[in-house]
């Protein structure tokens, strides 16, 4: 599929992502929420925790993201605080397990104030340090880019064990990296939202050289960087650089999602590299899943595949 049409494909399934008769057919069939437990693990804590144990008797670190975002009150923001420690708490009680998490600040409250969102970021950072977890802040669509790192700089300024990510096909990441706290660590991803046509790189290629220009950056400069992509050539470049330096390994890992190219984290994973996969759990899956549908037209095929599977197998019952 040509550039053109990949991008084209991915701005219509996250536009039909809004209408509310697309959100219940993901959402209320069982061949959508089948779909939706290849990419999240479940809707508890319990089913992300043993997905990570799964991985890690592959040698396969993880990180678990407790699912949401936008919350409409701040007590809901607490919450969600609440849930990251909980979580927190479990992965310091299973000691051998090489586990981190991942907080989106608009479910922390970020839409209210960015003192408040500090505020609960601070208490999920004071419950990390007794196992000494690493918490990264996703970076969401770009309206909340310097409210994120303005909450990032803030924080590690308190906790060098918390990390932030930066997208590659904001044109604004090119800018925004020289303003990292030096010796931060950085989740460095293509990005997912739907954004106006000035605001982002448009074509893969442009996408990709972003990515590959932002990583030679951030390298430079001597942060730690999780490498986030399935894309074979970027990957293949990545490693290439790491191992061209004698420590190289002390500040890169690949990372992968949930239930994406499993083949390629296996395969990482015995041959020895560092590889952490990104875990997503919780009820609120709906925007997160059409993300991953609009990413890759297989992904969008497979939820096809199984719609009409699913309606043939109730046409096939109502015949008997």
């Amino acid at each position: 599929m040509s550039d053109l049409a990949t991008s084209t494909f991915r701005q219509l399934i996250l536009r039909l992502s809004g209408h509310p008769w697309f959100r219940r057919l993901v959402t209320g069939t069982p061949p959508g929420r089948a779909v939706a437990s290849r990419f999240v693990a479940g809707e508890s804590l319990s089913d992300a925790m043993e997905a990570a144990r799964a991985l890690d008797r592959i040698r396969i670190a993880s990180m678990l993201d407790h699912l949401g975002e936008n919350v409409r009150a701040p007590e809901q923001a607490a919450d969600a605080a609440n849930a990251h420690v909980r979580a927190l708490d479990r992965i310091a009680e299973a000691e051998t397990l090489d586990c981190a998490i991942s907080i989106k600040l608009t479910q922390l409250g970020l839409d209210f104030s960015v003192d408040l969102c500090l505020a609960h970021v601070r208490r999920i950072l004071e419950a990390a340090e007794p196992a000494k977890t690493l918490v990264m802040i996703d970076m969401e669509s770009s309206e909340y880019v310097d409210r994120t790192l303005e909450v990032f700089r803030a924080a590690h300024a308190g906790s060098p064990r918390v990390g932030v990510c930066l997208q590659s096909y904001l044109r604004r990441s090119e800018r925004d990296v020289f303003d990292l706290p030096m010796g931060s660590r950085i989740r460095l991803v293509k990005g997912a939202y739907l954004e106006e046509p000035g605001i982002v790189y448009a074509s893969k290629r442009e996408v990709d050289e972003s990515y590959s220009h932002l990583f030679a950056t951030l390298w430079s400069r001597g942060h730690a960087i999780d490498v986030a992509t399935h894309d074979p050539r970027l990957l293949e470049g990545a490693r290439r650089i790491a191992e061209g330096e004698p420590n190289g390994w002390s500040r890169m890992e690949f990372q992968m999602l949930y239930g994406i190219r499993r083949d390629v984290q296996n395969r990482l994973a015995r041959d020895g590299y560092p590889v952490r996969v990104y875990i997503p759990y919780g009820t609120e899956w709906y925007p997160y899943l059409t993300r991953r549908l609009a990413e890759r037209p297989a992904n969008m095929w497979f939820f096809l595949s199984n719609m009409v599977r699913g309606a043939m197998t109730r046409d096939a019952r109502r015949t008997r």
